[in-house]
């Protein structure tokens, strides 16, 4: 395996370096390709993809802003990375938004939906009809408009032959996993379980919910991404990037997203994987066990220290929500996981709330 030659100098490798760069440069321009794409999407013919597609941006902007971080380890490369993390986010998003919201429980239909997700990440992939399956169905062309971006982009990344079949993985990973968690309530526990048991050797540490919540995360597919910007990559290099973040960094980034979502997800009827321990202790355990395996899989590659710095902003992210402060068992949970913090994790849990307050 070659070490990557996209100079690691480009690589931050501390908290106010990388924050510079995420105010000067990554949050203006997610900004601009949000605000783009908010205008695309207000003008849908449809009323209820037109309602989704606008929700999914204006609540969910932060995971476009936390991915495209990545595009701070190659500043040269951002005007190719950023709109590329963006227009794929923003398809998750959306996504995301229409089956948890769906006026349908039908797999076929949740799975051509995402298959939108495994064509933009496959330049040569043709345009389908994604939403063949369901009543709502005249977007204007916004589904294909977002894939196409991800196809316009992804060619100019040197890289991406060595990248694109472990980018594949992760994508068809989430794809399952969208699919079957979003199909009836009833049937969606039994579907959840077969497939783990399909995949169970890959991650034999993690049970059936972890590994599941492993599968919805993006990060392994953004640092993927990063790295097919370096002429350089081969594939040992992305097949080494691809098993450092998965299952465990990605395991941790949707554990957390479920930790502060429960008593949302509770409301509305949805799954969420931190339920199914049997206590609060159990959960904060296996919580801590996660960062620490996310910790050691990093520091096999090169530049370790900027991935430690998202693994600390993952933890300062999520943990400084205001969702944590509305429910105390959150709230205490919290605390223990925040306890003995190294001062990069209070230096993101600082600019977290600073980066929200803005927003608003």
């Amino acid at each position: 395996m070659i070490e990557l030659k996209q100079s690691r100098n480009q690589f931050p490798r501390e908290p106010i370096r990388l924050m510079s760069r995420v105010y000067k440069f990554i949050l203006p321009e997610v900004r601009k390709e949000l605000d783009s794409w908010r205008k695309d999407a207000g003008n849908i013919p449809d009323p209820e993809l037109r309602r989704q597609a606008l929700a999914s941006i204006k609540t969910k902007e932060f995971h476009c802003q936390g991915g495209a971080v990545y595009a701070a380890a190659n500043l040269p490369q951002r005007h190719i990375i950023i709109p590329l993390i963006v227009a794929f986010q923003t398809i998750s998003d959306y996504l995301d938004n229409l089956c948890d919201r769906s006026t349908s429980m039908d797999e076929g239909d949740f799975r051509l939906l995402h298959q939108s997700m495994l064509d933009a990440i496959n330049p040569q992939a043709q345009l389908q009809d994604y939403y063949a399956l369901r009543e709502e169905r005249n977007d204007g062309g916004y589904l294909h408009r977002l894939v196409l971006t991800c196809h316009a982009q992804i060619v100019k990344l040197p890289g991406y032959r060595s990248a694109q079949p472990l980018i594949a993985d992760l994508v068809q990973l989430y794809t399952d996993l969208q699919v079957y968690k979003h199909i009836d309530p009833s049937r969606r526990e039994a579907a959840l379980l077969a497939w783990w048991e399909l995949h169970q050797a890959r991650t034999p540490q993690l049970k059936w919910n972890e590994f599941a919540a492993a599968t919805g995360s993006t990060l392994g597919v953004f640092m993927l991404f990063l790295s097919a910007s370096d002429e350089h990559l081969d594939e040992a290099s992305a097949r080494t990037i691809h098993n450092a973040y998965f299952p465990y960094v990605c395991g941790l980034h949707i554990m957390l997203d479920y930790l502060i979502d429960q008593a949302e997800d509770e409301i509305g009827g949805d799954l969420n994987f931190c339920s199914y321990y049997d206590s609060k202790e159990t959960m904060l355990n296996r919580i801590a066990f996660i960062v620490d395996e996310a910790r050691k899989d990093v520091a096999a590659l090169p530049a370790s220290s900027f991935h430690v710095m998202i693994i600390e902003g993952l933890l300062a992210l999520y943990l400084s929500d205001p969702k944590v402060s509305e429910q105390q068992e959150i709230r205490e949970v919290s605390k223990r996981l925040m306890r003995r913090s190294p001062l990069m994790r209070l230096f993101f849990f600082v600019n977290s709330r600073w980066i929200r307050k803005r927003l608003k």
